[in-house]
């Protein structure tokens, strides 16, 4: 039996992957930090493989007898050296596909630090020799759940979106796509550019969000600045600020304003509309109301 290893296997899309690969009957192995954690996400019956993308001792335990892997790794300050440890673990372990996530724009050189360090990657993988299969998802419908509290308490959306449309995509539907170019031949070499089915603004994506909570959502647009300093208050590091503002500027310049009919050409279903996603996790934006 082929034997899947899913590194990144608890994210957003490496979970729905590990899944979606189970429904193929592959046999899957993930790559975790925290089998505790691991179990309550993904469930007992996968095999866990325990460690750390900074290890290579642990990538290499973890790619033994493994047929092909799907690799995602959070934005993290040393993503390049971790993905690039785990490209090298599947090279020395004789795997025969990788299938990458990486992001719509993807270059080295990118203003965004994520996009550079993922065209890196990308050059990384090229250069392993190893098959591989690169997607490229614009950003996910599961950014507007950090909005939730603002828009339960408040009824406001607040983000430095301007007024362009942007295609964000469900991660369940990069996931599809990931779980078929795992399982199939023919997907070796390409690089898809996966997106939604439509391009919103952030003022349509507000009014989705009134229709189906029932009561009036506005969208705020943020200056930068105000931006920077909320999500500083909230906690977040200044790298993944400073990267999170950049990418909101290129998204006002329309970088993710085009669709594509890769998901449905590739999965053969159509990707969800944010209106059915914003339905199906209603609750989370309801649940710190007062």
């Amino acid at each position: 039996m082929t034997l899947v290893l899913v590194a990144g296997a608890t994210g957003a899309v490496g979970s729905s992957v590990v899944r979606l690969v189970q429904e193929r009957r592959l046999h899957v192995r993930a790559f975790v930090r925290d089998p505790q954690r691991a179990a309550s996400v993904l469930g007992s019956d996968v095999e866990l493989a325990v460690g750390d993308f900074a290890d290579p001792h642990s990538l290499a335990t973890a790619m033994k007898g493994v047929d092909r892997v799907f690799l995602a790794c959070a934005n993290h300050p040393q993503q390049f050296e971790y993905e690039a440890n785990a490209i090298d673990a599947a090279a020395a372990g004789g795997v025969e596909r990788i299938v990458k996530l990486s992001a719509v724009g993807a270059e080295i050189g990118s203003p965004l630090e994520f996009w550079d360090t993922q065209g890196r990657i990308e050059e990384r993988l090229d250069a392993s020799g190893v098959p591989a299969v690169v997607l490229r998802p614009t950003t996910y419908m599961t950014g507007v759940l950090a909005s939730a509290e603002t828009v339960s308490q408040l009824g406001k959306l607040f983000v430095p979106g301007g007024e362009e449309r942007v295609a964000m995509i469900d991660p369940r539907d990069v996931a599809g796509v990931a779980a078929v170019a795992v399982d199939s031949d023919g997907f070796e070499g390409r690089t898809l550019t996966l997106t939604g089915p439509e391009a919103l603004t952030y003022g349509e994506i507000a009014r989705h969000l009134s229709t189906v909570l029932g009561r009036p959502v506005e969208y705020i647009d943020v200056p930068d600045d105000q931006a920077r300093s909320n999500l500083l208050a909230v906690g977040l590091p200044d790298w993944l600020v400073t990267n999170l503002i950049t990418l909101f500027g290129l998204i006002r310049q329309g970088v993710m304003s085009e669709t594509t009919g890769t998901v449905q050409a590739v999965t053969g279903r159509p990707p969800r509309r944010f209106v059915e996603f914003a339905t199906e996790f209603a609750s989370a934006f309801q649940t710190a109301r007062r």
